[in-house]
């Protein structure tokens, strides 16, 4: 047995995907409910000062994406963020094949191993989890998670911090930019342990017409106060 499989993930198992894949349908995104242990937040949390976790560190000011800080892991991964990875995947992988069938796309591999062979197969190496922490007046502006050529198409984030408790302000934003439409925003405000799935940069969507693809970009409102921390699952790699 692996340090994955040791890892316990016991919400997974009560996950229904059906209600999940609806939301992401219609809404756009879909609240997985609560994922990790306060435990399991807290490793996350801690290791952020840990540097030899990291392969790479972005100052958002300094490149105009907003205030605040987020890593990116190096290899190997912590056992938590791999057992995501590989738990979730499938039955996201089912989600987005279905998607890839009405916009007329290529389809993903079942497995995430797989689908980290296929990025190296395109020259995209390195891993893309990262955690992301935003203090007084921190946010993020808008912005697709698009790494390389290879791109699968839903991520998840993990609140790591109590709402209200640990900071204010905050907010999950996400925005959907529809065709000779006005674009339409969402708010969803995860607490500690909870986890959203949204799309990477568009999706399909039902209109008189038949489907049509929508773009969708995230980002993080102003906090107001305290420390606000979140873990982002991506499943592709980084060229």
């Amino acid at each position: 047995m692996t340090a994955t499989d040791q890892v316990a993930l016991p919400a997974l198992d009560d996950l229904d995907w059906s209600r999940v894949a609806t939301a992401l349908d219609t809404e756009g995104y879909a609240a997985l409910g609560p994922l990790l242990s306060p435990e399991q937040c807290r490793e996350m949390v801690d290791v952020f000062d840990d540097d030899g976790a990291f392969r790479s560190t972005i100052d958002m000011a300094r490149l105009s994406f907003g205030e605040g800080r987020y890593r990116y892991f190096a290899d190997p991964l912590p056992p938590l963020l791999t057992a995501l990875r590989t738990r979730l995947y499938p039955p996201l992988a089912a989600i987005a094949n279905r998607w890839a069938g009405i916009l007329d796309e290529p389809t993903f591999p079942e497995e995430h191993a797989a689908l980290r062979d296929r990025c190296a197969e395109v020259g995209q190496h390195r891993p893309t989890p990262l955690v992301l922490r935003y203090g007084p007046t921190g946010y993020n502006c808008l912005h697709q998670d698009v790494y390389g050529d290879l791109t699968f198409p839903l991520q998840v984030l993990v609140m790591l911090n109590t709402p209200d408790v640990d900071f204010t302000g905050g907010e999950s934003v996400f925005v959907e930019q529809r065709p000779r439409q006005q674009s339409r925003p969402m708010v969803a405000r995860p607490g500690l342990g909870e986890a959203i799935v949204f799309p990477v940069r568009h999706r399909p969507k039902q209109g008189s017409r038949g489907y049509h693809r929508v773009q969708m970009r995230h980002g993080v409102s102003a906090v107001h106060s305290g420390e606000r921390h979140v873990l982002g699952v991506i499943f592709h790699d980084a060229r």
